[in-house]
């Protein structure tokens, strides 16, 4: 199962995945999303925009499903190489610890996530 077009949005869902993993959306997580969105994407896009895009994608996405559409979508991009996988998976814990604390869901989310990387470089 494949949702994204492109690596850049599949990397934003991740973030936005992350950022949801202890049932909260703090402002800090969004700030920290939008600063690294701009590497990401071209300065012409609009981000807020572009966010509220995929925030409500994955509002509307069978969580049940999200292990296959990761594990399906990093195999879809096979083209991407480990250090830029990597680098995903440092944001995102930037991300988590964009509020000042990791908590256990967190941790168990961002784990399962390394291991679906580390599965598909």
């Amino acid at each position: 199962m494949v949702i994204h077009k492109n690596f850049a949005d599949f990397v934003l869902f991740l973030y936005i995945y992350m950022a949801h993993a202890d049932g909260e959306f703090h402002e800090a997580e969004r700030d920290v999303i939008k600063e690294k969105m701009k590497r990401l994407y071209p300065e012409d896009v609009d981000y807020n925009k572009k966010l509220n895009e995929e925030l409500n994608l994955f509002d509307d996405f069978d969580k049940n499903q999200l292990k296959t559409l990761f594990k399906d979508t990093f195999n879809h991009f096979s083209s991407i190489k480990f250090p830029q996988k990597y680098k995903v998976f440092t944001d995102m814990y930037d991300i988590i610890n964009a509020d000042g604390k990791v908590d256990e869901s967190e941790t168990k989310a961002l784990n399962a996530l390394k291991e679906i990387i580390d599965i598909s470089n």
